[in-house]
């Protein structure tokens, strides 16, 4: 039996009133198993105040999780806001960790952590929940994939890199039972009687887009040439903005062995000094991209699509909802920056507990396929876990 519950605090000043508002709203949903983890989110404040820490340390459980733009919960949606999402059971078996400083490399950090999180279990992860520190130009979103499915190859992923609201996201930070760092990624390992379910939406093509482009020159997350065109000349040629998190390039992957046919967007985070345009995941030489909408509306309507099949499927216990941070920026050219976590909140049956926050990047299976999940990075969409 899996049991679940969200709760939220505004309190940002008093530290007592703060976790006493936390553990009054778990303890009327929830009664504790013996198995418990949490995932919290909050805005960067709650950090420099010492709420988080306050609230993390005097809660019975481990507590993992980010910082985000923005949130919503079963009963609260907010931007100055804490949220915590409360998963507890006698089957499932929760094994939480942290990597070390992944500064120089993934691989080895996570390695480690992973031995030391898990030491004296020997069945298959049925789960990995990852969240990565945002080091997105010193690392491409499939760097995390990479790196862990080196160690559980036949497990699923899904995970949230750490955002926040600032304009140059400097306030980006990781959080593990209390504990916040912009290099350590935080990570809970689930085994037991999980099951886990996943939805990815993107945004529609964009059919003005009327050329699809091969991506000719690319290393890992950096594109040097596309139809054999230096990068930054194509992007001019098409009028193709080169600012960060204005156009959603969609990606087939054809190229890559573990191809299941479903597209993944991509966004551009910056140009390098070699002229190299840095996106945000890997973008493999010889994939072929189009473009997709981009405006308010695609991004609502692709949301409610979505969220409105978490109602229709069987023994849902809960649900984690990370859609991109630049799925906001349009809504919030319109002020409405929360209408996307809003639909979650009006569209969710309220005896499904969840939580949804901002996420600077997103990983999450595209299929399986004989048992194995082709676990993806995401930029632009929204991705969902049901358990």
């Amino acid at each position: 039996m899996l049991k679940c519950a969200s709760a939220y605090t505004y309190e940002i000043d008093d530290l007592e009133v703060a976790f006493e508002e936390i553990k009054t709203r778990l303890d009327t949903k929830i009664t504790l198993l013996d198995n418990t983890v949490g995932i919290v989110m909050c805005h960067s404040e709650f950090i420099s105040s010492g709420v988080l820490k306050y609230i993390c340390e005097n809660l019975p459980f481990d507590v993992v999780g980010t910082t985000s733009a923005s949130q919503v919960v079963n009963d609260e949606a907010g931007e100055l806001i804490l949220t915590i999402f409360v998963m507890t059971s006698d089957d499932v078996y929760f094994r939480a960790g942290v990597t070390g400083s992944l500064s120089d490399g993934i691989d080895q950090p996570s390695q480690v952590a992973y031995r030391e999180a898990t030491a004296g279990e020997t069945g298959v992860p049925r789960l990995v929940l990852l969240f990565p520190p945002f080091l997105i130009e010193k690392y491409g979103g499939d760097a995390y994939i990479e790196a862990w499915k080196k160690i559980v190859p036949d497990t699923p992923f899904f995970g949230s890199l750490a955002i926040d609201d600032t304009v140059a996201f400097n306030e980006c930070e990781t959080i593990y039972n209390g504990t916040n760092n912009d290099d350590v990624m935080p990570f809970v390992v689930c085994y037991g009687n999980i099951d886990p379910r996943y939805f990815v939406t993107t945004l529609p093509e964009d059919e003005s887009f009327s050329i699809i482009a091969e991506i000719t020159n690319s290393d890992k997350n950096f594109v040097y040439e596309i139809n054999s065109m230096p990068t930054r000349e194509f992007f001019a040629e098409n009028g193709i903005p080169e600012c960060m998190g204005t156009v959603p390039f969609v990606l087939d992957f054809k190229c890559r062995n573990d191809y299941d046919g479903v597209s993944v967007i991509a966004g551009n985070a910056t140009f390098s000094d070699d002229g190299a345009a840095v996106f945000y995941g890997y973008v493999d030489e010889g994939s072929s991209f189009s473009l997709a909408k981009f405006a308010p509306d695609d991004i609502l309507s692709s949301s409610l699509s979505v969220i409105e099949r978490i109602n229709t499927l069987p023994d849902v216990n809960g649900a984690l909802l990370f859609p991109c941070i630049v799925r906001r920026m349009p809504l919030m050219a319109i002020d409405k920056p929360m209408s996307e976590l809003q639909i979650a909140k009006e569209t969710i049956n309220p005896d499904i507990p969840f939580m949804m926050g901002y996420s600077g990047g997103q990983i999450c299976p595209t299929s399986t396929r004989n048992g194995i999940p082709t676990n993806r990075f995401h930029s632009y969409s929204l991705i969902i876990l049901v358990i």
